[in-house]
């Protein structure tokens, strides 16, 4: 593209140049007195160059024709030329054609182009030495112009295609650094295992399945992953087999490790920063959790000549909650239970692990339903961790990572749309996810049966703004309207309903500061999950006292 754009310069530059070059002058002009010019009047001329020439050296000419003077250089002598024009047509081409090299070069002609009654008299009688020196149709300095116009015609382009080629050059150049820096930090990492890592033993990975081997890898500080290793061996013997989904960062595979499905998230090279901040929040030392998805390996790898990073995850069949809930009908116990052990993962992100390989608190900056995953015994684990923020209470330090996206619209709390949120204060992010988690268990809740009547699965605010929203459209509708998704009024009719309605409704309120924390918001499920066994138990001891009796 840039190539076409400096050649069309180039052409339209050099045309511009030659025209202004090649366009008559002001005295060779023919038309330029038309009104002024009689129809017919006369010329001086010279009996060798026009046989109409009489006596006194005169010749008619006619309007539109004009009168000449030419001059020629022939083997040192000029040569001069006079008469009148004949053909307008021939005359206009001669005169605006008029060679403008300097006479040092043989054979040269300039011709002096005029209009009006005797305009080419007298007859100049010129030296050589004269002729050089006072030829007014040689014209240096527009020589010089127009050779200092081709020069940037042609200099200009040159030079930003160099600069273009160069900065390219020097991109390729970074990207390849990034490269080795990787792969170099991976090589230190691997020599450095045995004391970082108190003595990880190296297992054929082969012998084992990888359930066994991730269950065997916790040892002391090992984060949530395998052995560094271990993931290598893994990455290169994973097996694409069909694509299950598409984001914003890349794709989603189901892949084989030997006789095991395996989630592959695949990253594109330009969302780097996103791979390497879940490769590293992934690493973090005691994140392993039942409703945290599990990990296996990071690599980078090479396909179709095109470089992709890989994730290495547990695969669950069911897919995301947001899949789930559009095929699946809920009960109560179904419902909760997919809420409750949702909390849970998010509840083991926000807290902080204080010891000497602790676990600092992360804020995941982006849940929704489509990062939730739904596991076979019906219970959820988070995942997709690429925006999560760091904060460890021993150095009071907030880790943004450098991946500079943001979350989905959609979710995104009255705070961050009106861009109130303070970064400086941790408590700030754990807010955000509460919101959003209140938005997933409204699409939850809608999915259960409920008098006999369920309702079709809805994304939140599905009513009021676009499939995709903008920012200004959440905005609108969170911040300034400060609407949220409709409570149906039959859930007031369901004490499990009712009072899950009003936790809710407290998640996803409009100040921060009046949301429950995570852990209160999971206590609240745990208390609606076994309150009706609590009445069963008590009914029973009930009977028991009656039989007594």
């Amino acid at each position: 593209m840039m190539s076409a754009v400096v050649y069309v310069w180039l052409f339209l530059t050099i045309s511009s140049g030659f025209a202004r070059k090649l366009g008559p002058p002001e005295d060779a002009n023919l038309t330029a007195f038309a009104d002024q010019e009689p129809s017919e009047y006369r010329c001086a001329c010279l009996p060798k160059d026009d046989h109409q020439c009489d006596q006194l050296g005169h010749c008619i000419t006619f309007k539109g024709a004009g009168c000449f003077t030419s001059r020629k250089q022939r083997e040192g002598v000029v040569i001069l030329s006079q008469g009148c024009a004949r053909n307008d047509e021939n005359q206009n081409m001669n005169c605006q054609g008029r060679r403008r090299q300097g006479w040092d070069v043989e054979g040269v002609i300039a011709m002096a182009c005029c209009v009006g009654d005797l305009c080419n008299s007298p007859i100049p009688t010129f030296s050589s030495h004269e002729f050089k020196g006072n030829d007014p149709v040689v014209n240096k300095e527009d020589e010089t112009s127009f050779h200092f116009e081709l020069f940037l015609a042609i200099g200009v382009p040159i030079v930003i295609l160099i600069v273009a080629l160069l900065g390219v050059w020097l991109f390729f150049k970074h990207i390849r650094k990034r490269r080795r820096e990787i792969h170099e930090n991976l090589r230190v990492r691997q020599e450095l295992l045995h004391e970082e890592y108190g003595g990880i033993r190296a297992t054929q990975v082969g012998d084992s399945t990888l359930k066994e081997v991730y269950d065997q890898s916790c040892t002391s500080g090992s984060g949530s992953g395998l052995p560094f290793l271990v993931q290598l061996t893994v990455a290169r013997q994973v097996t694409l087999v069909e694509c299950i989904g598409k984001g914003r960062y890349g794709e989603v595979w189901r892949g084989r490790y030997h006789d095991e499905n395996v989630a592959v998230k695949i990253f594109l090279s330009r969302d780097e920063a996103s791979w390497s901040r879940e490769t590293e929040i992934y690493n973090t030392c005691l994140l392993r959790h039942d409703n945290i998805l599990g990990y296996y390996a990071s690599d980078m790898t090479s396909r179709n000549s095109c470089t992709q990073l890989w994730l290495i995850m547990h695969y669950h069949e069911h897919g995301s909650l947001y899949d789930y809930l559009q095929r699946t009908i809920l009960d109560h116990d179904s419902m909760l239970l997919l809420m409750h052990s949702a909390s849970a993962g998010l509840v083991h992100l926000h807290t902080e692990i204080i010891g000497n390989q602790g676990k600092p608190a992360i804020a995941h900056r982006d849940i929704k339903s489509k990062n939730i995953l739904v596991k076979s015994d019906g219970t959820c684990c988070i995942g997709d961790l690429g925006l999560a923020v760091t904060h460890s209470q021993e150095n009071n330090k907030i880790d943004l990572g450098r991946n500079n996206k943001v979350g989905t619209k959609r979710y995104m709390a009255p705070e961050l749309l009106e861009e109130t949120l303070n970064p400086y204060f941790f408590d700030s992010f754990k807010a955000v996810d509460v919101y959003a988690f209140g938005l997933v268990m409204w699409e939850v809740a809608r999915r259960c049966t409920i008098g006999g009547i369920t309702e079709e699965y809805k994304p939140p605010f599905w009513d009021v703004v676009p499939s995709d929203p903008s920012f200004e459209d959440m905005r609108k509708v969170v911040a300034v309207d400060t609407q949220r998704p409709m409570v149906p009024n039959r859930w007031t009719l369901d004490p499990v309903m009712l009072q899950l309605s009003r936790l809710i409704q407290e998640c996803w309120a409009q100040n921060p500061k009046a949301r429950h924390p995570s852990l209160r918001v999971k206590k609240s499920l745990a208390n609606l999950m076994y309150r009706p066994k609590k009445k069963l138990l008590q009914k029973i001891e009930d009977c028991k006292e009656c039989n007594n009796c």
